[in-house]
């Protein structure tokens, strides 16, 4: 019997009021690992001035965000670097890995694009 761990993975700009959201591209949209596993998700973006990618995790329908990372290595309480480390290589991509999967990881994750 196999017996995975969903990890909904959902990577967007927070809504602005504006069309900026169609200028975020995620990678991948979703995806089902095992516990153990590793889950990875990309952020890309092409919104000129925008140079700070923020990471959330939504856990439940209806709860509200909570930031994971501000700026790395600025983890928020509850997460830290060895669980889900961030890349950012340059000013418009970033990258979220969860690691070592567990139930409670199943959630939706946010990338925020935003001005420094």
């Amino acid at each position: 019997m196999l017996i995975a761990c969903c990890l909904l993975l959902c990577v967007d700009v927070f809504p602005t009021g504006s069309s900026l959201s169609d200028q975020v591209d995620q990678n991948p949209a979703d995806m089902y690992k095992k516990p153990g596993e590793k889950a990875q998700v990309n952020c890309s973006h092409n919104i000129p001035s925008y140079n700070t990618i923020l990471w959330y995790r939504q856990q439940l329908p209806g709860e509200g965000m909570k930031q994971i990372v501000f700026t790395i290595p600025d983890y928020e309480p509850g997460f830290n670097e060895e669980k889900f480390p961030v890349t950012k290589p340059d000013a418009v991509s970033g990258t979220l890995t969860v690691k070592d999967l567990v139930a409670e990881d199943k959630a939706l994750y946010f990338c925020l694009s935003a001005p420094q």
